[in-house]
Parts: C-alpha cells; structure tokens; sequence
C-alpha cells in the first residue's frame, strides 16, 4: 500500500477480508508470512503496540463505549495523547467540525445513538489518534445511503490528510469509487488485483466474482 492512498478489499463472503485487518492488528497471528509497516515487522505483536506504530482500526460493528457521552469516548480514543491537552483539544475541535451530527449530541450518552451516529463516533474515535494507517471493515453495513455517503466523505478527508486507508467493503461500487487500488481475494488468495481504472471498466465481473466467487 502507497501512503495516502486508500486500497481497497473486496470478495465473496468468507474470502478472508475481515480476517486480514485483524490479523494486521494483532487480534490474530499469521502462520507464516510477514506485516510490514514503514519497514518494520509488526506480525505477532499487541493490538496496543501496533495501534502505538500509529495504526487505527474501525471495526465492523460500533466499536464504542456505550455509557459514555460522546465527548467521553473522543477522549478515551486519545488516550495515548493524554499527555498532550493542547493538541487533543484541537483534534475534539476537528472532530466537531468534520460530525456536526456528534458535536450537537457531544454530552449525550453513545447508547443513545442511532447505528449511523455510532459509525461516525467509531471513526471519530479511531481519528483521534492521527493514524499513519486506518483500517476500515464494512463502514456501509446496515446504514441508510445518505449516512453511508457521509461515511465515505470523512474516509476521503482523512486520506486527504495523507492518512492511508485499508478498506474492506461488501459495498463493491463504492469501494471501486473511493479506492486507488483494489483486491479481490477468495478463500484467503488474490484473485485480481489493478488500480480502480481497471475494475471500474470490469465492474459486471468483479461484481459476480465478488458476490459469488469462482
């Protein structure tokens, strides 16, 4: 994966997406094999120790504290910054700005939340630590189209920012927008790989492969 570029995941279910970014965070442990970041080897280590290498990881569900506030939840996702209130506070001030939705419920409790507001909270939180890399499983499941657009958005400001993202997505024609490259994987192997280009002008196939499999 380049820096600042979103690479995309995408495949039948059970292909091995989802088991890719928790292997890349150290839920798992690959058998063989390596995970560079920057160079350095990070298979094998403490989800803590590689989210301190400055990777974020949202996950499929909201990965939240459900009785705490909003503003809470933005602060614990900074805990490692905890040190740094001058610069927390501005990353809770981007924050606002980039999910007006979760500035207005700040003081609410993230129970309250509807399952959109509670993506954004999930992402917001994992932002708060400026990841170098931000994986990303499933940002549109189980949400209404107008809030899964603003997910994308806030995703494509973040690699704006030079924050490079790995995105799984069942979502195939938005993952073919948003990603500059993609790869479609079956039963833990690459099947195609190519820059968005390239899948866009392929989507029928990539969709049945996707959906399907072999």
């Amino acid at each position: 994966m380049e820096r600042g570029t979103v690479t995309g995941i995408i495949g039948p279910n059970g292909a091995g997406k989802s088991t890719l970014l928790r292997t890349v965070f150290g839920f798992l442990r690959p058998r063989r094999g390596r995970i560079l970041l920057d160079g350095g080897e990070i298979q094998g280590l403490a989800p803590h120790a590689v989210k301190r290498r400055g990777v974020g990881y949202v996950t499929q569900g909201a990965n939240i504290f459900p009785q705490l506030t909003v503003e809470e939840n933005l602060h614990l996702g900074a805990w490692i910054l905890k040190r740094e209130r001058r610069r927390v506070g501005e990353l809770l001030e981007r924050a606002w700005t980039a999910f007006p939705h979760l500035a207005a419920r700040r003081r609410a409790r993230a129970t309250t939340l509807s399952g959109g507001e509670a993506k954004m909270l999930s992402l917001a939180k994992e932002a708060m630590t400026e990841p170098a890399l931000l994986l990303v499983d499933e940002p549109s499941a189980g949400l209404a189209p107008r809030i899964t657009d603003q997910i994308y958005v806030r995703l494509l400001e973040a690699r704006d920012r030079g924050v490079t993202i790995l995105l799984v997505d069942q979502n195939i024609a938005k993952a073919v927008e948003v990603s500059d490259y993609l790869y479609l994987i079956e039963r833990g192997r690459v099947r195609r790989e190519g820059p968005r280009e390239t899948f866009a002008s392929e989507m029928r196939a990539i969709i049945r492969d996707s959906l399907l499999g072999a």
